[in-house]
């Protein structure tokens, strides 16, 4: 079967067509590529080729030209490669472009500006509050419900998917310790999360309307927001999470355009709380997801979160985090926060999955609270297409590795 053809049933057939950058076997050289099956088109080539006014934006080493092109570009761009992967006319000349996904080098895909990640799932919130105040009245803290809680993170470690994760070092102090000490987390965990990618910016001082959420935002991938629980427990209280987050944060390859995700679209939960205006999104159209994520631990499936639950929208947190005048650039990343469902099995982290430790999750090569060395995590999701097909987004991995410290 010609690469062109993709079997039907395909989740990354030409309805979805996700963004990445790579580099073809032999060379160091990087483009942007669109993901077709199991095969990557190397656009720019075949921009130039067919004689596309874009090859400009796609002939790229990086994806922020065409993040920063607006949304009428993204569309036009995503009508043209879908042309020329579906239209018989076309075969030969893209088929010169295509490369087997498993001879190419995949990198980071854009330049990542500032990175933002929330806490926007109730059920996650609920399930730390009950580990942790388990004598508080409500579970939850009283601003929970009234505005997407969010922190600053450091763009410098994001990574791309399959890099290795280092266990990272730092002051650790159990509640039963006279006193703190220095070494590697022994409390390593993940956070399965989406990531939200920002095309255009935005003006300082000038707040971004819910309405505005696609204007700005491309699209989005998966997220692992790796953890170190023992560093970030000594070290939260007053200013919240710091080195035991900013050590790696691993994100897909390939980044799904939202309108690739229309069929995805699905209304939030119930709100319980009044919302102020410039979060009250009760009039607009739905803000949030189906998308369905599997998380596995070398191999073996430990939970499957779904999505919609998730309390708050991208397009919630987006107003939010610049409300205050606080500007949008090229390349900003923000994360959903920890997906977690209602159901055991549909915890986002294994803070929750083992609850704070006590539970441990049973793998075929033993028995895990908290991440070991060697381990490999795998995020993997996919979402509702059109004509009841799958659209397939990038999974993404990594590798724990020994701490640098001895």
């Amino acid at each position: 079967m010609p690469p062109f053809d993709v079997p039907e049933g395909d989740p990354f057939g030409p309805h979805n067509l996700p963004y990445g950058v790579f580099s073809p076997a032999g060379s160091t050289e990087r483009t942007v590529g669109v993901r077709l099956g199991d095969h990557v088109l190397d656009a720019g080539a075949a921009a130039r080729a067919l004689g596309s006014p874009y090859a400009s934006l796609l002939a790229r080493p990086s994806l922020n030209p065409l993040l920063a092109a607006g949304r009428t570009t993204w569309s036009d761009v995503r009508r043209a490669l879908t042309a020329w992967v579906t239209v018989p006319a076309h075969q030969e000349a893209v088929g010169a472009f295509l490369h087997p996904l498993a001879s190419v080098t995949l990198h980071l895909p854009f330049e990542v500006a500032d990175y933002v990640d929330f806490y926007a799932s109730e059920n996650h919130a609920r399930n730390v509050g009950q580990m942790f105040r388990p004598d508080a009245a409500d579970s939850l803290t009283p601003n929970w419900k009234h505005l997407p809680i969010g922190y600053h993170g450091r763009s410098g470690t994001v990574v791309v998917s399959g890099t290795d994760v280092v266990r990272p070092s730092g002051q650790r102090k159990a509640p039963a310790d006279p006193a703190p000490v220095f070494g590697p987390s022994v409390r390593l965990d993940i956070e399965a999360e989406v990531g939200f990618v920002v095309g255009v910016p935005s003006e300082r001082g000038r707040p971004v309307a819910l309405g505005d959420f696609r204007e700005h935002v491309f699209g989005l991938c998966l997220l692992n927001d790796w953890s170190a629980r023992d560093i970030q427990a000594w070290e939260y209280v007053p200013l919240g999470p710091f080195l035991g987050k900013s050590f790696a944060t691993s994100v897909s390859a390939w980044i799904t355009p939202l309108d690739a995700l229309e069929d995805a679209r699905v209304a939030p939960p119930d709100r319980t709380h009044p919302l102020l205006p410039y979060l009250d999104d009760a009039q607009d159209e739905p803000g949030g997801y189906d998308l369905r994520i599997s998380v596995a631990i070398n191999g073996s499936v430990v939970s499957e979160p779904p999505f919609s639950t998730m309390y708050w929208t991208a397009a919630q947190q987006l107003a939010h985090m610049t409300v205050n005048g606080a500007s949008l650039r090229t390349g900003d990343l923000y994360g959903s926060g920890t997906v977690s469902g209602p159901e055991p099995w549909q915890r986002g982290s294994l803070l929750e999955l083992s609850w704070n430790g006590r539970d441990p999750l049973e793998l075929p090569e033993g028995k895990r609270t908290f991440l070991q060395d060697g381990d490999v995590v795998t995020l993997s999701a996919w979402a509702p297409g059109p004509g009841g097909t799958r659209v397939g987004l990038g999974e993404v991995s990594g590798r724990i590795t020994a701490s640098a410290v001895v």
